[in-house]
């Protein structure tokens, strides 16, 4: 197919969502809309708080960032394992998986990399020392409550690696009378999971707990229909844990605790220059992880309360390079090399004291200081090095009539490597209540500081490089309409990008760094833009045969500009789009319908091997056999397309799997003495 076809069959489909919606909303007829309204009640639904996008509790009316919340009930109706079955869907993203489940997989946003996306969980800082990034692909959804994706540089508020976005990951708080869950499932690639929970109130205190395991095999790292006849095996185990107590006078404490454990058979991606890539035998990382928050809050006037924040996040990753290997492209076998090997820990720590002050009714203030440290070693590269820095920073919200919303804040960081930088941002939004019309705009500048690898890795670090910088711009409409029934949002974003990290072979510039002449520095430049929107639409409830039916949709449009060779930005489709229908004919039974599409991309710089768009069809369902008892099933790539999203790596052709879910309650006191 020529270029310019594949170019306009990539637009045709990543409009279909919006197209579709409207067609409907103008024809489709609505028994629900079309009753009386004396007849029935408006639907109620509790509108999300966030507070990542101002580090206090804002409604989304009134957030004039550009911000998407997932919930747990998104969860369960994609009936999603890991984190990425739903990131994936989300607007402004680009999430890809390097081989099936617990591949690596990283965040990107609105045309940004993967380590200037920067995750937490809980509050405790996750990105890696070393990497500078963050792999999701072996986060699961089990006792998540929610995930914020804030869009845009957010440096101002979270400092370092916050250049182009900031995902905030959050466990599941306990509420009601303490109850326990278990579920097990099965499925293709001879996959098994089980897994238990634990969540309640009992007076003050209240707890959640999980844990679950997950075994898989029979899927190839390496994509099998370029030839790979291993197949690769899975395994996660999973524990996370949050303890929350409500103290006197609205105060507040919590304990989050997170452990994750992988082992995944690995294969190698190489180059056809280099004789791969290779399906390789015996190849396996393990991965250990340790998350750690506290969380304190408490009032100290009615004017004026503080956060305290203390968090830790320890890593390992051991990698086997294994016993030997066999290129798919030549079938030659050999032995891969030892540098494969390699055994590296990584620590990060968080401390971040906020004070709130409610200056005048319209008017809140926020001062904040955060210390960030990260300590990283590679055994037989390098020993444990260290950056850190002290940051600062100021906030002031202004909210007249709940209409008129606007913030402007400053931070200063002083990193012990890259010296100071200074950063800002401003928002503003106006809401017009009597028609559901809501404006917004922000403008801001953010930075990145090398991460641990690219100032000393050996013959490639550099430790003279300085911070990659940002500014980032967006404005948008968010319009509801028909008593909040349906909600579009649409806006236009832009992003510019300086002093970028990056690779180069420059004998004499790097020169001292390494002896083959290649290292890592400040000299990349890159711009995106584009436009994002998304639906939300609850089409009928509560009639006969459509208990629910709502349809989510959202589009992103994003160019991507290398500002030093002119190709587009490696991995980074122009085009993206995703719908999820949710419909629920009666009270036990629930479809809800995925539809994924991706747009065609260049895997490395240069507009170099490109990837072909994609589309995938899932389809999740869910019974309540009791009010005890729930099975579910989940059919993933039911079209069976075959596809890549990342070069050479494999996909799920089509699979299905299905598991039974238990609850009961615990019998406890009703109160505390």
């Amino acid at each position: 197919m020529s270029t310019l076809s594949c170019v306009g069959a990539s637009v045709r489909v990543g409009l279909c969502v919006n197209v579709c919606c409207l067609a409907l909303l103008g024809f489709f007829p609505n028994p629900a809309l079309s009753l009386d309204s004396q007849d029935r009640e408006p639907v109620q639904e509790l509108e999300p708080v966030v507070v990542t996008a101002t580090k206090t509790p804002v409604p989304l009316s009134q957030v004039t960032s550009a911000v998407e919340v997932m919930s747990q009930t998104d969860f369960t109706n994609h009936n999603a394992r890991l984190l990425t079955d739903s990131l994936q869907l989300g607007q402004g993203l680009a999430v890809f998986t390097s081989g099936g489940p617990g591949g690596n997989a990283t965040a990107r946003i609105r045309g940004g990399s993967s380590q200037q996306t920067l995750i937490f969980i809980d509050g405790a800082l996750v990105n890696s020392a070393t990497l500078g990034e963050y792999n999701i692909g072996m986060l699961t959804t089990d006792n998540l409550e929610s995930v914020t994706i804030l869009r845009g540089a957010q440096s101002m508020l979270w400092g370092s690696d916050a250049a182009g976005g900031v995902i905030d990951i959050r466990t599941k708080r306990g509420e009601g009378t303490p109850a326990m869950r278990a579920f097990a499932e099965f499925g293709s690639f001879n996959t098994i999971r089980e897994g238990a929970s634990v969540g309640g109130n009992v007076g003050p205190v209240d707890f959640t707990g999980s844990l679950t395991r997950w075994d898989s095999a029979r899927f190839s790292t390496l994509n099998y229909r370029r030839g790979a006849g291993e197949r690769d095996a899975y395994r996660n185990w999973q524990a996370s844990s949050l303890l929350g107590i409500d103290l006197p006078h609205d105060g507040r404490f919590e304990f989050a605790f997170r452990w994750i454990n992988t082992d995944i058979d690995q294969d190698n991606p190489a180059n056809p220059l280099f004789g791969g890539p290779f399906d390789v035998f015996q190849s396996k990382a393990s991965t250990t992880q340790f998350v750690f928050a506290g969380n304190y809050s408490q009032p100290i006037t009615d004017w004026w309360n503080q956060r305290l924040t203390l968090s830790r996040s320890q890593e390992s990753a051991i990698t086997r390079a294994g016993d030997n290997q066999r290129s798919v492209t030549t079938g030659l076998e050999s032995v891969p090399g030892s540098f494969l090997n390699s055994d590296i820990r990584t620590k990060s720590n968080r401390i971040e004291w906020q004070h709130n002050f409610q200056v005048a009714d319209p008017l809140l203030l926020t001062l904040g200081y955060q210390f960030r440290e990260q300590l990283g070693l590679n055994k037989g590269q390098f020993s444990e090095k260290t950056v850190s820095s002290h940051g600062g920073f100021a906030q002031l919200q202004l909210n007249l009539w709940d209409r008129l919303f606007a913030t402007g804040g400053f931070r200063q960081d002083r990193h012990n490597r890259v010296g100071d930088s200074t950063t800002y941002r401003v928002t503003g939004g106006y809401l017009l209540k009597e028609t559901g019309t809501k404006f917004r705009a922000s403008y801001a500048t953010g930075f990145r500081a090398p991460d641990i690898n690219e100032l000393f890795f050996p013959d490639f670090g550099n430790p003279n490089l300085q911070r990659e910088k940002s500014q980032s711009l967006d404005a948008g409409v968010d319009q509801a309409l028909f008593q909040d029934r349906l909600k579009i949002s649409v806006g236009y974003f832009w992003n510019r990008y300086r002093q970028l990290i990056t690779a180069v072979f420059d004998p004499v510039g790097c020169a001292g760094f390494t002896t083959f002449g290649f290292c890592a520095q400040n000299i990349g430049s890159a711009k995106s833009q584009g436009w994002e929107s998304s639906l939300k639409w609850i089409i009928i409830r509560d009639v006969p045969w459509f208990k629910q039916l709502d349809l989510q949709g959202q589009y992103t449009y994003t160019l991507t500009r290398d500002l030093g060779t002119g190709a587009r930005l490696p991995r980074w489709p122009v085009h993206q789009a995703s719908a999820s229908l949710t419909y629920q004919p009666i009270e036990p039974l629930v479809v809800t319908v995925l539809l994924r599409y991706v747009g065609s991309r260049f895997s490395t710089t240069g507009n170099q091997q490109p990837l072909p768009d994609f589309h995938v069809l899932n389809v999740a369902a869910s019974y309540q056999i009791t009010s005890s008892i729930q099975g579910y099933v989940r059919a993933d790539n039911i079209l069976n397309r075959r596809y890549e999203e990342v070069l050479f790596f494999g996909t799920p052709v089509r699979s299905v799997f299905g598991g039974i879910r238990v609850n009961f309650d615990i019998p406890v006191a009703s109160s505390v003495p």
